[in-house]
């Protein structure tokens, strides 16, 4: 009988179930497509490198969807509480006929179990289609090919999906419970007849809140939009907290200014229809404040993920081509070593070894630290306030320098423009935006430095763009570019090998690297060997790997941006239609009456 009776209530109230059918629809095929990356991309040709980075982007999904649960869960209770004030006559209607609460309650049991069935099951097949696509975007980030793809279903993700919505369910159940539980039959009955009463607020109050509330939204937004790096985690924290209280203090005030502005311009408001009009469009509001504030954070996170997703992908892959200029650089530091044991000729000669085997071209360089040449002796009199800006920097930091042929050699093999140099003049280099602007500061006189006890003149006022390091991103923190006489060789820094394989396509490119690799952990193993007390420090870098990582890193925040983006716009689009469908179903009552 009950579940006949909620099949029924079902049928009737099918214009209220949809948008709240339909947001569970949404909302399970939305988990389960995301949750399902790391089983379609298991049918891409990814390097172990690409999975290591599925892996971890599934593990990032997986905490990202405990907060996409809460979401999905908020709005699943939003959308219940909506639906059941609908039907406060129906359940009036119930007790007056002697129905208990607990049989009211086992309807919706019912109801809810339906609703949910079917829409785990529609959702996770509108799912497992949206993944196929998915697949295709996931190859696209990745750049690989999809040659080796089968159509496949994630148990693992149906599983997960399945468990997170019947826990959400059981929020549902236990909700609609506890307000039956509390449901008196007079409160039902009169429920239809009570109005809402407008209070009018004090408008010097509401003018001095908004004023105060715009304030702090306008520093939040600077402080957040221009001076992200200066932040620490306290201020940004506390941007946020002003951010949010501030959106809803807006919309607070807003709704109590409007109509007592609009009442003191009385040529206006008596006209026509306006009382009615201006007295509408001021309840709404009134009745809107906290969903609207929650609606603007929530398109504003959204904006901001796929917007950032998008732009950092964006930015890595332009980066790419303009930094990750060589296939391999093998790179070792010089600073410790007193008998050349850590330069890269003698390690890989201790191990019968060749260095350079399997380059078609390369440079081989080392850059130079004088001791008493450090960032104090480059920022001068503007050190403080370059501390104060960024305190991740050192004074007593040494600064590194490299001879002007061996960059120019640099140049010609990253295919970038050479810089030339008269006799007592230096040059420096910095790419890293922050960093930049403060040795454009530095520089702007351009004065004068001590450099192994010579004295060298400014070419230029300000920084100018190079790298000596390929990687994903500018991130050249300043080098010193000095004519080769002015180097002393005692004080050796880093040495460098950059080259290009005389590999020519992706298969013989992956057996040179491989080989590189082998030879470089070799030589290490051997040095480690001999020296059990000392660490070797150095590294090898290849444009494979750096691409790899760096085309992991932008699929990486696509995923997440989308994901994030796409349920919250999900929970917007629902509440706005919820909103709306509340509106139109008091509006048709009235026109009843």
């Amino acid at each position: 009988m009950l579940f006949k009776l909620s099949l029924s209530n079902i049928r009737k109230s099918l214009r209220n179930y949809a948008i709240y059918f339909f947001t569970l629809i949404i909302g399970v095929s939305v988990f389960y497509v995301f949750n399902a990356i790391g089983g379609q991309a298991a049918m891409l040709k990814l390097s172990e490198s690409q999975y290591e980075i599925i892996r971890l982007l599934e593990s990032l999904l997986s905490g990202v969807s405990i907060f996409v649960a809460c979401v999905l869960g908020l709005l699943i209770v939003y959308a219940s509480r909506f639906l059941m004030k609908r039907r406060n006559k129906e359940f009036a209607l119930y007790m007056t006929l002697g129905m208990s609460k607990s049989k009211i309650s086992a309807i919706l049991l019912t109801e809810t179990i339906l609703i949910g069935i079917g829409s785990l099951f529609v959702g996770l097949l509108i799912g497992i289609g949206l993944s196929q696509l998915m697949s295709a975007l996931t190859a696209s980030l990745f750049e690989v090919d999809m040659t080796a793809y089968q159509f496949t279903i994630s148990s693992e993700a149906i599983v997960k999906t399945v468990v997170y919505f019947a826990v959400m369910y059981l929020v549902v159940m236990l909700f609609n419970s506890a307000v039956i539980t509390r449901m008196k039959l007079i409160d039902l009955l009169q429920s239809g007849k009570k109005t809402e009463k407008i209070k009018l607020k004090n408008p010097v109050l509401c003018v001095l809140i908004f004023l105060v509330s715009a304030a702090a939204l306008t520093y939040a937004y600077i402080q957040v939009g221009w001076h992200l790096v200066q932040l620490d985690q306290a201020r940004f924290t506390l941007c946020i907290v002003l951010g949010c209280a501030a959106t809803f203090f807006i919309f607070w005030s807003v709704s109590g200014m409007l109509l007592r502005i609009v009442m003191s311009m009385k040529n206006l408001f008596y006209r026509s229809l306006n009382a009615f009009t201006f007295r509408q469009i001021s309840s709404k509001i009134n009745t809107m404040v906290l969903s609207m504030t929650i609606i603007c954070l929530m398109l504003f996170v959204t904006i901001c993920t796929l917007a950032s997703a998008f732009s950092i992908r964006n930015s890595l892959n332009s980066n790419l081509k303009e930094y990750c200029t060589a296939d391999c650089e093998i790179v070792t530091m010089e600073c410790d070593s007193e008998n050349g044991d850590y330069a890269l000729s003698n390690l890989y000669a201790a191990a019968d070894l060749s260095l350079t085997d399997g380059f078609r071209e390369y440079v081989h360089f080392i850059t130079y630290a004088d001791p008493s040449f450090t960032l104090s002796s480059v920022m001068g009199d503007i050190l403080n306030q370059a501390l104060e800006q960024d305190p991740m920097l050192k004074g007593n930091a040494w600064q590194e320098i490299i001879r002007i042929s061996d960059y120019n050699a640099l140049c010609q093999l990253y295919g970038k423009d050479t810089i030339a140099l008269d006799d007592g003049e230096y040059v420096l280099l910095c790419n890293f935006n922050n960093q930049r602007q403060l040795f454009d500061k530095a520089l702007a006189n351009s004065p004068d430095m001590t450099i192994f006890g010579k004295t060298l003149h400014a070419r230029y006022d300000r920084c100018q763009d190079g790298y000596i390091m390929i990687g994903a991103q500018a991130l050249n923190f300043g080098i010193f570019v000095v004519p080769d006489d002015m180097i002393d060789p005692n004080y050796r820094y880093m040495e460098y090998l950059a080259g290009n394989y005389t590999a020519d396509t992706d298969e013989e490119v992956i057996s040179v690297e491989a080989e590189m690799r082998t030879r470089f952990h070799q030589a290490v193993e051997k040095w480690e060997k001999e020296h059990p007390d000392e660490d070797f420090i150095g590294s090898i870098n290849t444009k494979k790997e750096i691409y790899e990582s760096a085309v992991g890193l932008g699929a990486i925040v696509t995923f997440l941006g989308l994901y994030i983006g796409l349920v919250f716009l999900i929970a917007c689009g629902a509440i706005l239609a919820l909103k709306e469908l509340s509106e139109s179903t008091d509006n048709q009552i009235l026109q009843l009456r």
